[in-house]
């Protein structure tokens, strides 16, 4: 339960992600710059955070052992997926691409198999590749059902380049944050925590950010003031805040992969929680008749998926499972 909790909470700072991206591109922002800021803005906060806890040596020590995991792994689960949905935000409204994000319900479930749990046997642990939790994909697609009802009406204003843009690059990031995610909790073994590792990541995406912050320039030029202060926003709320809290939550369910299916599934509240910021900050509408219904679904979707943590976790008799290599 703790874990779903955590998970909620990052989705409510995530869904920040849609709101500035679509304001910064608005005012004429270059989502290449978009996607730069919010890593490099962060990057000394988080390495703040790190040296006052003097966490950094140990950091530097795991990265030093695996470089390329940390440059592979930790720029696509960081800018790497960020930037398609910096992307995408040129070419839909932000209804759109948070609800297209919530694919990541279902791809969290369906790159299970591309990992192996350690099962302690009467023989010994052993290892075994990952099952898709079918309860949870059932559950996650409940949800997905509710987003698609939250959009059909609003579908009906959009061309299709608008779709196909605005979809395409937001289904691959929803792949590409938890694989890479969970596959940099393989490379560090339990042995960072999720300050580090959050750290690591946006050192990870050091050398992609700085491309694109080049071609941001070369593009629309240095951002104005305002648009610092959007990104400055954006790094704290996404960057840091949401980030940190949706990798903690990961941390505390990658000993089970149903939950951890789970909890990436609570990653659908962003979509509820982008609404109601473009109604109180954009001025959006409020939602109703069939939209409404939709967000009832996702809410009950999540109650569904707590629920079944709950009763999964209290009636587990069967051998330990942990995520392995």
């Amino acid at each position: 339960m703790k874990a779903i909790l955590w998970g909620l909470l990052s989705s409510m700072f995530f869904s920040a992600t849609f709101i500035v991206n679509r304001a910064m591109n608005v005012s004429g922002t270059s989502w290449a710059w978009t996607a730069s800021l919010r890593f490099l803005l962060a990057l000394p906060i988080l390495l703040i955070l790190v040296l006052v806890q003097k966490k950094f040596t140990p950091l530097w020590m795991e990265m030093k052992k695996h470089p390329f995991a940390w440059l592979g792994w930790g720029t696509l689960a960081g800018i790497g997926f960020y930037s398609l949905l910096s992307f995408s935000s040129l070419f839909g409204p932000s209804w759109l691409i948070a609800g297209t994000w919530q694919v990541t319900i279902l791809a969290g479930a369906l790159i299970s198999p591309l990992f192996y749990v350690t099962i302690q046997t009467a023989d010994g642990n052993k290892k075994v590749r990952g099952n898709i939790p079918l309860k949870t994909l059932g559950i996650s697609t409940f949800i997905l059902a509710g987003v698609i009802l939250m959009q059909v009406k609003e579908a009906e204003n959009i061309t299709l380049s608008q779709f196909v843009l605005g979809f395409l690059p937001v289904v691959m990031a929803a792949f590409l944050y938890p694989l890479g995610n969970r596959k940099m909790m393989e490379v560090c073994k339990g042995k960072l925590d999720t300050f580090q590792r959050v750290l690591g990541m946006a050192i990870g995406s050091i050398p992609l950010s700085i491309i694109y912050a080049i071609y941001g320039f070369y593009t629309t030029g240095m951002p104005t003031a305002p648009q610092f202060s959007q990104a400055f926003i954006l790094a704290m709320s996404s960057g840091v805040i949401a980030t940190m809290t949706f990798f903690h939550a990961t941390d505390l369910a990658k000993e089970n992969l149903a939950l951890l299916g789970a909890v990436e599934a609570t990653q659908s509240g962003s979509m509820i929680f982008t609404v109601f910021g473009e109604v109180f900050l954009l001025n959006g509408r409020v939602p109703t008749g069939i939209a409404l219904a939709g967000m009832m679904v996702i809410v009950i979707g999540m109650i569904m998926n707590s629920m079944l943590n709950k009763k999964t976790k209290l009636s587990s008799a069967g051998p330990s499972r942990t995520l392995s290599k």
